[in-house]
């Protein structure tokens, strides 16, 4: 367990927002019924965010990475940063990126090809949930582009699915944090994971039966996520929000630890080849309506992402200014 004196706390602090006038109902939907289409898109459009029931991974993967990666984390710490720091991959403890963001969070940040190295009984796990979610993730991009009328309908899974694909995979260890517990008590959040975008084109997020994940909502306030291990959560990225011309919404989200009990989370960032040029589709544009971003390949938007803070808005430099 990481400990820190008190006055570090501070720093990862946040103070407490005020409630949603409105606390909408996460969309659920069912992979396996034939309205799911229509849900998609609808969840994809309001929200940015949904939760995924009958999506076809196996739970024995579930459980035996996160089994795993329980482990990896009650290590003793030096046999952790033997992955570290990371570079881009490997182990990484409170420092997110290199632009000063902290978080009450240690992790590791792995490569999603199958060839990759990672740390000791993690290969052929990870490997097997990795293809797992792939393909979940695969098959509701592809409902999506059916229910928006795209040819091919792999207009965007065959970004995810190409030799080239530059998809990640993370998974995140918020300890519990014993000297918060009388600053939660007053009101105070300890900050996990900042709140942030995901860059990619979908993310796919399970976790442990620990709250912690937050989105934001449209009146700027904060809603926590009930957990549910046994589900999966999509987020829509920012270049699938390009690709749509901004039909589809990235949702803003951040993670929040707690005093007493431990959270696991991990997370496949399904990304597209780095020469890929991200622009909103052609046959998405309806009449005289004018593309409201620039076009960018994967490999700029991504070295601007990794140049910024966590919180900032980085589609914001490749938004095209319309003339009204």
């Amino acid at each position: 367990m990481v400990t820190v004196s008190k006055p570090i706390i501070e720093q990862f602090l946040v103070k407490p927002n005020t409630s949603p006038l409105v606390i909408p109902d996460i969309p659920l939907i069912d992979l396996s019924k034939p309205e799911s289409k229509q849900h998609l898109v609808k969840a994809c459009q309001d929200f940015g965010f949904f939760k995924v029931v009958n999506h076809g991974v196996p739970l024995k993967f579930i459980n035996k990475l996160e089994s795993e990666a329980v482990n990896f984390f009650n290590s003793p710490l030096a046999t952790k940063e033997k992955f570290g720091p990371p570079d881009p991959f490997g182990y990484g403890n409170k420092c997110i990126g290199r632009n000063g963001d902290v978080g009450w969070v240690e992790y590791l940040l792995l490569n999603a090809k199958p060839e990759s190295d990672y740390p000791e009984n993690f290969q052929g796990i990870v490997n097997d949930y990795a293809t797992s979610v792939k393909a979940m993730a695969c098959e509701i991009l592809e409902l999506l582009a059916d229910e928006l009328k795209l040819q091919p309908r792999n207009v965007f899974s065959k970004l995810l699915k190409d030799e080239q694909s530059d998809s990640v995979f993370r998974v995140n260890h918020y300890p519990p944090c014993p000297e918060f517990q009388e600053k939660e008590r007053n009101g105070s959040k300890l900050v996990g994971f900042g709140e942030h975008t995901d860059p990619q084109i979908i993310s796919v997020l399970r976790s442990n039966n620990t709250s912690g994940l937050e989105i934001s909502l449209r009146d700027g306030s904060w809603m926590s996520v009930p957990p549910d291990s046994e589900s999966f959560f999509i987020n829509v990225g920012d270049s699938l929000q390009v690709m749509t011309n901004g039909r589809f919404k990235s949702v803003k989200h951040r993670v929040v630890a707690n005093g007493t009990k431990s959270r696991v989370s991990m997370i496949y960032f399904g990304g597209p080849p780095l020469s890929e040029k991200i622009a909103p589709l052609p046959s998405l544009m309806q009449g005289e309506e004018d593309s409201l971003y620039k076009e960018f390949t994967w490999f700029e938007y991504k070295k601007s992402a990794f140049n910024s803070r966590l919180s900032d808005n980085r589609l914001g430099l490749f938004e095209k200014i319309i003339a009204s």
